[in-house]
């Protein structure tokens, strides 16, 4: 939901991302499904979390939460085109993270950011 009192977070780009996941300074999350994976990789470094799960995987006071997911990070989210990515960081900000819309994997594929298969 919309919140005119939200703090605005400025974009970040693929190749922002690139240069602060690989200082450690931000945590990848894609949150495609595992078939995608599969068919095509994933960022290097990357936490997978499918959409459906990332309000439990997030949330640092459910009992399934991610340890990879650090609230006090700013995290990185991508899908395949971005939608998703776009509702996952919703969720994520929700919950207090600072989080990013990177777009899609092909973006991140674009931006000469490392991949794993």
């Amino acid at each position: 939901m919309f919140n005119p009192f939200a703090k605005a977070t400025p974009p970040l780009t693929c190749a922002e991302a690139i240069t602060k996941a690989a200082a450690g300074q931000m945590t990848l999350l894609d949150c495609r499904e595992m078939a995608e994976l599969q068919g095509s990789g994933t960022a290097a470094g990357a936490v997978h979390i499918p959409l459906a799960l990332v309000p439990l995987k997030a949330d640092p006071k459910a009992p399934d939460h991610d340890a990879r997911l650090d609230p006090a990070k700013p995290v990185a989210v991508f899908c395949a085109m971005g939608g998703r990515a776009g509702r996952a960081v919703e969720v994520l900000r929700g919950l207090g993270y600072e989080a990013h819309n990177i777009g899609g994997f092909g973006d991140w594929c674009a931006a000469g950011g490392p991949v794993t298969r």
